[in-house]
């Protein structure tokens, strides 16, 4: 009984201890996401370890000009992050823009996309991702 409780302390510890580093991270983020921009009001979240990749869905709707900003720890570039249209057909990755932490972008019709994120290769084995994805006020 004592192993199992001491056991389910340290899960619970782990847990509470990494939604607080996603949540410094996502604050963080936020000024990737300037006054010209509006938040959707999610905030992407994942808890990466050793190059494992996340996967986010999100709707575009055509018109509208949009910014999704990428963090992981507490300097830019630490999140590599790439958008794949309904075909998976490559929209945008920031590896080839030096692991830019935001993108802005503009589309003619509306559009189902997929967002992965990993942490990049060269900096930390665990972190937690933060995507923000904010629209212009028309």
């Amino acid at each position: 009984m004592k192993k199992t409780l001491f056991t389910l302390t340290i899960a619970l510890s782990a847990f509470f201890t990494a939604n607080a580093q996603c949540d410094s991270i996502a604050s963080l983020c936020t000024k990737n996401l300037t006054k010209e921009y509006i938040s959707d009001g999610q905030s992407y979240r994942a808890l990466l370890v050793n190059q494992e990749l996340a996967e986010f869905s999100a709707t575009f709707f055509g018109g509208s000009t949009y910014r999704i900003a990428a963090c992981s720890g507490f300097s830019d570039g630490n999140l590599v992050f790439s958008i794949y249209d309904q075909d998976r057909n490559l929209l945008f990755t920031n590896s080839e823009h030096k692991n830019a932490p935001y993108w802005d972008f503009k589309l003619n019709s509306t559009l189902n996309c997929t967002i992965e994120a990993q942490l990049n290769a060269t900096g930390n084995t665990s972190g937690c991702a933060v995507l923000l994805v904010g629209f212009k006020q028309k």
